[in-house]
């Protein structure tokens, strides 16, 4: 006698199982710590639920090299690094179709425009300021949304070879001029020292044959090969009186 057994419930079950796997698959997902509602296991409702996985942490965003002018009309050609963070990703999603282009966009914008504002010294020597004048424009514009600017850095200024040129030679020049302010300042109190000591001396003459005879002492101590005749000073005030008195 031979039994005829169908197998199509035995494949429909199959099919039936290997469905309910598969969807059960697509339904679970294992969150990290970074992410939102992370870390650990997080269920969707099949064909209801969609879920778009956000990085929480910290986003270093390059900003391109940005052709600009500056203040005083000197071009330049700039480029900045920005750190920003994702504090609210249903904002991040729903407000705004991609943020991190987004963010790239609103960088490049305020970076042409606020340095646009300074000069080229002002942009050498107070990077700092500016620094935290682009963090605060940007964050401002970019918190609805949900993106935390935290840091914005302009790395490289670079500047025409003949800009270079001749900023090298304006320090030159004010090297050279410190240089000869010093040199009058010492001129100057020099002159003042030797005003005092005239002062002393001719309240006590003695003292003036004093530093006549140092300074001899000085002479015959560097230069050994000359013959040094020390005269004194007396003879040399009486000569000085008898040529008045002639005259």
């Amino acid at each position: 006698m031979i039994v005829l057994v169908s197998l199509a419930p035995f494949i429909a079950l199959a099919i039936i199982l290997v469905f309910a796997i598969a969807l059960l698959g697509s339904s679970v997902r294992v969150l990290r710590e970074y992410d939102p509602k992370g870390p650990g296991l997080f269920l969707l409702i099949p064909v209801i639920d969609r879920m778009v996985q956000v990085d929480l942490r910290t986003i270093t965003l390059v900003v391109p090299p940005q052709e600009i002018i500056t203040k005083d009309n000197v071009p330049a050609r700039v480029n900045a690094v920005a750190y920003f963070r994702v504090v609210n990703p249903v904002a991040a999603i729903v407000e705004v179709a991609d943020f991190g282009l987004a963010t790239l966009q609103i960088a490049q914008t305020t970076l042409r425009s606020v340095l646009g504002q300074h000069s080229l010294d002002e942009l050498l020597s107070e990077r700092d300021k500016i620094n935290q004048i682009l963090q605060k424009i940007i964050d401002e514009q970019t918190e609805p949304w949900g993106i935390k600017v935290n840091v914005v850095e302009v790395k490289d200024v670079e500047i025409p070879t003949s800009m270079q040129r001749a900023m090298a030679r304006q320090a030159e020049a004010e090297r050279e001029r410190r240089a000869k302010v010093i040199s009058a300042e010492g001129e100057y109190q020099a002159s003042t020292k030797l005003g005092e000591a005239a002062a002393v001396i001719s309240q006590n003459p003695i003292a003036l044959q004093l530093r006549y005879l140092q300074t001899l002492l000085e002479i015959s101590g560097t230069n050994n090969s000359t013959t040094i005749l020390p005269i004194p000073i007396d003879i040399l005030g009486a000569l000085k009186a008898g040529k008045v008195d002639a005259e």
